[in-house]
């Protein structure tokens, strides 16, 4: 069921927002070489606890999870690009770190993720991520009020294909309100024109993800961790985005 928000349910939804934006700007400056994926999630789960707030992924367990999460990050390193479960894993000079991070706040959610590099940048890693971040940008411009669904879809879409990178269409944005996932779903690619008109009060998660070479998964052994099917490396960008009147606002929104 889509839900519409109402201004003042937006602003309540505010303090998510920056809460998950902070984590996520903690977590960046954490990211490097000798750093170990469980030592980040113990950084959020601490976090949590001093906010208050509530994780929205260490109970979580939808059909496509094996057992219920049982962390409160999703860390995907190179070839995992999404639901990243954190292991024992101390991060390596040149790998590229994807963090997803959700949680509630007062009873409201907010969700959002980037991609590191942590030490040696490989080109064509940073290109990558740079893509995600512009089609992020591009999908951001035309979550309006009249818009339709395809717009944003289509929209970084056309960012992913002018760099030359297939999409995947299993996985992408969502809605976003009481609970993490809802209604729509945001695809990361389609056509112009097409899918629900959008409404003042309408709240999206908008989440471009891509792989270096092939738009194909597979779920790693432990029963989350999505990798690309040829080993090729990833990458993730996403904002939690208010539809209003005076067009989108990020409420997940980084300081810079």
């Amino acid at each position: 069921m889509i839900e519409l928000r109402t201004p003042a349910e937006i602003e309540a939804m505010r303090p998510a927002g920056r809460f998950v934006a902070d984590v996520l700007t903690r977590l960046e400056s954490e990211i490097a070489v000798g750093v170990d994926l469980l030592d980040l999630d113990r950084i959020a789960h601490q976090m949590i606890r001093e906010r208050g707030a509530e994780s929205c992924y260490i109970d979580y367990h939808p059909s496509f999870g094996a057992m219920p999460f049982g962390k409160v990050l999703c860390t995907s390193v190179n070839d995992a690009v999404l639901h990243g479960l954190p292991h024992a894993y101390k991060i390596k000079d040149g790998d590229v770190v994807s963090v997803d991070f959700a949680a509630s706040v007062d009873g409201w959610v907010a969700d959002s993720a980037l991609t590191v590099i942590a030490g040696t940048k490989d080109p064509e890693d940073v290109r990558i991520i740079e893509t995600t971040r512009k089609a992020l940008e591009a999908g951001i411009s035309e979550a309006k009020v009249g818009n339709k669904i395809g717009d944003i879809s289509a929209a970084i879409g056309d960012v992913c294909a002018a760099e030359g990178y297939s999409v995947n269409l299993d996985f992408g944005g969502h809605g976003v309100g009481r609970t993490m996932h809802g209604d729509p779903h945001v695809a990361n690619d389609g056509r112009r024109g097409r899918g629900l008109k959008m409404k003042a009060g309408l709240v999206i998660a908008i989440e471009p993800w891509l792989l270096r070479t092939t738009d194909e998964l597979y779920t790693d052994p432990d029963g989350w961790t999505l990798r690309s099917a040829d080993g090729s490396r990833g990458a993730h960008s996403e904002h939690t985005v208010a539809i209003t009147p005076d067009g989108p606002v990020i409420l997940t929104q980084r300081s810079v």
